[in-house]
C-alpha cells in the first residue's frame, strides 16, 4: 500500500476527532504508506487540529462540498488526473450516502472500501460491522489491524506544560456548554449550568468553563453568577483544540453537551457526564467506559434537552 485515501463527509471538528483512533491504527499498520484526506469540507488535521500531530496530506480536488452534488461525477476523475498522482492503492469511504460513494469511486484506485448499500461498491465483499470501520477493514484486507488509540503525550510538551500552569491543582470540574452546530438545538439552558456550577463550588470543587473568547456575553454572565468559575484559555496565547484536551487532562470530571469540545475532552478518557437530546448518543458519544450518558429521549421520552434537570446531573457526580 503506497497511497491510501480517506474520505470523510462530515465537516465538524468532532467528526474529525472521532477519526483519530482509525487513522492512528491505519498509520501504525501501513507504516510506509502515504495517507491522503478528502472531505466535503476543510481538512482540520492540517489547520485547527494540527497540534494533535496526526500527519495526513490533503487531496485538493477543488470541488466544493465534494460528493454532495451529482454533477461532481463528471469531474471527479478529471480533477484527480490533473494532480498527476498515480491511482490510490486503497480508497476508504467512511460515509454511507449513495450519491457520495458513486462520485468517490470515480477516483482511480485498486481497492475501494465502503459500507454503502451493504458494501455494494466495495471491490471485495465482507461481513459488515457498520459501527467499527477498523473491524471491517481487517476483514476487507484479510489482515488484522491492531487498534491504536490517541495518547496525551502526542501533544507537544509546550502545550502540556501550559495546561499544568493554567490548572495547577486537582479539584477541577469542567463544563462545555455551547454548541458548535447552530442548526441543531442541542444546548442546555445557561441557568442550569450556572446552578450546577454553584453546587459544585459548595463541594470545594472549582468549575472550569471551556468557552470561545468571542462569546463574551455568556462569559460575563457566568463570571457574575459563579464567582469561583475559571476560564483558563483566557490566560494563554496557545489557544487551540489541543490545549483544551491538555487542560481536560487536569480535570476530575467534565460535564458537556454534544459538541466539538466534548470530543476534545473525550480524548483524555477522564470521567464525563454528557447530555444528549436531539442527537444520537450511540453514534456521537466517545466510546469508553467512564462516560455517563443522560439522554432526554430515554429519561423523558423527548428530544428536548431542556427536560433534563440539574438534579438529574447532580446525582451522577
Amino acid at each position: 500500500m503506497k497511497k491510501i485515501l480517506i474520505y470523510n463527509s462530515g465537516g465538524g471538528l468532532g467528526d474529525s476527532i472521532q477519526l483519530f483512533p482509525l487513522l492512528l491504527s491505519l498509520k501504525n499498520h501501513f507504516k510506509n504508506s502515504d495517507f491522503y484526506y478528502l472531505s466535503a469540507h476543510s481538512n482540520h488535521f492540517v489547520d485547527k487540529l494540527k497540534e494533535f500531530n496526526i500527519e495526513i496530506k490533503t487531496l485538493e480536488i477543488n470541488l466544493k462540498y465534494f460528493g454532495f452534488r451529482w454533477w461532481h461525477i463528471l469531474f471527479a476523475k478529471k480533477k484527480f488526473l490533473e494532480k498527476k498522482i498515480e491511482k490510490f492503492d486503497l480508497i476508504i469511504d467512511l460515509q454511507s450516502k449513495l450519491r457520495n460513494s458513486i462520485i468517490l469511486k470515480r477516483i482511480p484506485h485498486k481497492d475501494f472500501y465502503s459500507t454503502t448499500f451493504n458494501n455494494f461498491f466495495s471491490t471485495k465483499k465482507f461481513k459488515i460491522n457498520s459501527k467499527n470501520h477498523l473491524h471491517n477493514l481487517s476483514f476487507f484486507l484479510e489482515n488484522e489491524i491492531k487498534s491504536c488509540d490517541f495518547k496525551i503525550d502526542q501533544i507537544s510538551k509546550e502545550i502540556l506544560n501550559e495546561a499544568d500552569r493554567l490548572l495547577p491543582k486537582k479539584n477541577y470540574i469542567g463544563f462545555s456548554i455551547t454548541q458548535g452546530n447552530e442548526y441543531r438545538k442541542k444546548s442546555w439552558p445557561d441557568e442550569k449550568f450556572i446552578s450546577l456550577a454553584n453546587e459544585i463550588s459548595k463541594k470545594d470543587k472549582i468549575p472550569v468553563f471551556f468557552i470561545e473568547k468571542k462569546k463574551i456575553d455568556i462569559i460575563n454572565k457566568i463570571k457574575k453568577k459563579v464567582p469561583s468559575a475559571m476560564f483558563p484559555e483566557f490566560n494563554s496565547s496557545l489557544v487551540c483544540p489541543a490545549l483544551v484536551t491538555a487542560l481536560a487532562n487536569r480535570l476530575e470530571l467534565a460535564i458537556s453537551i454534544d459538541n466539538g469540545v466534548m470530543h476534545m475532552i473525550g480524548l483524555t478518557k477522564i470521567p464525563m457526564i454528557i447530555l444528549f437530546g436531539p442527537t444520537n448518543a450511540k453514534k456521537f458519544a466517545p466510546p469508553y467506559k467512564k462516560i455517563k450518558i443522560l439522554d432526554s429521549k430515554n429519561l423523558y421520552n423527548t428530544k428536548n434537552l431542556n427536560k433534563i434537570t440539574v438534579e438529574d446531573v447532580l446525582k451522577h457526580i
